[in-house]
């Protein structure tokens, strides 16, 4: 789902050397606009779905109209193994975009490069359209550094538990999750029963995309944590936290619990849920389109994950970041885009009418509570408690995939929790910077982009929203 670990520790590397060479001293995209005339030329990237993209177009088009000094042109870039290994070229070559996507586990390492753009002082000026307290804190993830706002979610994307009430009737379950929530009686025992009832009857319990927020998540539904506040991580010397893992390499092993990444092809994760083979599918917002164009809305509905004693606790929410090129030719152009983008106007009008995300910014909920799904609030309910990637995780590229690759072999039994938990440890403890003095040759990034992993979700690209 993310790019692999080759590419991104070169990656590290290679930013490194844009760090301490300053070879982005200034910015090839934002020269003359392409009429000619003496308006700014800002120029953004991200990746995203044929959707996505026509919906960004759409936002240029209306924010252009407003604007008619500036002209805002879109590189768009579908794939999102592709995106980062091209923006890391752009920076070297000095071309790279005025403003440009991020994602949760590619921002501290352009943080650490030095090559982005100070928020803070814009963010918080008198007549700023998006002031850091708009912004639900639990977001910014590794977006903040030293107290420096280097990021800022463009939206959110909370996992809730997608369910298939006919796949639930079929097992003879007649409790609905969403009502057990309401209740305050959605246990983890409850979810367990319930994924005993779906395999007894030859169904999926449930599909969990294999990625930070998932076994985050689980540990904190049984009250565990991954890392403390001083960001140490915790996670294997903490009983409850190790008992969660413990349950839930279980349920992987005994086929209750399956890895949409490893499904086969023709009988993926979205196929075998909309076709109510599977209870329950783990994923954002984004899941609205799937169902629609599989139709039979009404027999799909979200509630909140489960937890050991049927209160709401801390789960993963997955976000991308919108950062500033320091090296822009155009910084007031760039702010004006930049703001107007991620305000809560700008989260409205790129995420009503089903849109594929939750708003990261107060005043635009309304985007959330159209109608569907009928417990739609669960999405907010989670934003507004939930955390981003733990900030000492998400700063070390390719740690997060490290950890769960070393979480898959153990979902697939290949490998007991103890020895997992003594690698992902050890992966922790090494996790360091690479010393500038080991930087690589920017010219190597040419092999990184052949080496880099595909995409293997089909639906979210990188597991986490699309933009």
């Amino acid at each position: 789902m993310k790019g692999s670990t080759s590419y991104t520790r070169r990656a590290t590397a290679v930013l490194a050397a844009i760090a301490v060479a300053a070879v982005a001293a200034c910015s090839g995209s934002s020269s003359g606009p392409s009429d000619g005339s003496s308006k700014a030329r800002i120029v953004w990237t991200t990746w995203g779905s044929a959707e996505d993209l026509q919906r960004f177009e759409d936002f240029n088009d209306e924010f252009m109209e407003r604007h008619p000094d500036i002209e805002v042109v879109l590189q768009a870039v579908p794939s999102y193994g592709e995106y980062h290994p091209k923006l890391l070229a752009q920076l070297i070559s000095g071309t790279a975009p005025d403003v440009f996507y991020l994602g949760d586990d590619n921002v501290g390492t352009f943080v650490d490069a030095g090559v982005l753009t100070p928020l803070d002082d814009l963010m918080n000026s008198s007549d700023s359209k998006a002031t850091h307290d708009d912004f639900f804190d639990g977001l910014f993830g590794a977006a903040i550094e030293g107290g420096v706002t280097y990021g800022v979610p463009t939206d959110s994307n909370p996992d809730v538990l997608w369910y298939s009430k006919t796949a639930l009737e079929a097992a003879g379950i007649t409790d609905d999750p969403a009502d057990l929530a309401a209740r305050g009686e959605w246990t983890v025992d409850t979810f367990l029963d319930m994924m005993d009832a779906l395999r007894d009857a030859d169904m999926i319990g449930a599909i969990f995309w294999n990625y930070w927020a998932t076994h985050y998540s689980w540990v904190s539904a049984y009250g565990g944590t991954a890392y403390d506040e001083q960001g140490r991580f915790v996670l294997a010397d903490d009983e409850t936290s190790v008992e969660a893992l413990r349950v839930l390499g279980e349920r992987f092993q005994d086929g209750s619990f399956r890895v949409a990444d490893t499904m086969p092809e023709g009988a993926g994760a979205s196929t075998s849920f909309v076709s109510h083979q599977a209870g329950f599918f783990v994923q954002g917002r984004y899941t609205i389109g799937t169902i629609r164009q599989a139709g039979e809305e009404e027999q799909f509905d979200i509630a909140p994950w489960p937890s050991v004693d049927g209160e709401p606790k801390p789960v993963g929410v997955a976000a991308a970041y919108l950062a500033i090129n320091e090296a822009t030719d155009h910084p007031e152009a760039a702010w004006t885009f930049f703001e107007e983008f991620v305000s809560a106007e700008g989260q409205e009008f790129r995420l009503s009418g089903g849109g594929n995300a939750v708003p990261s910014i107060l005043g635009a909920d309304d985007v959330v509570l159209d109608g569907y799904p009928e417990h739609a609030e669960t999405f907010l309910q989670l934003r507004d408690n939930g955390f981003a990637n733990y900030a000492s995780e998400a700063r070390v590229p390719g740690l997060s995939d490290d950890i769960s690759a070393a979480m898959l072999r153990h979902y697939e039994g290949r490998v007991d929790l103890d020895e997992t938990l003594a690698t992902i440890v050890d992966l922790v403890e090494n996790a360091d910077m690479p010393d500038p003095a080991d930087l690589a040759d920017p010219e190597e990034l040419d092999e990184a982009e052949s080496t880099n992993g595909e995409d293997e979700n089909d639906d979210d690209p990188d597991g986490e929203p699309s933009p």
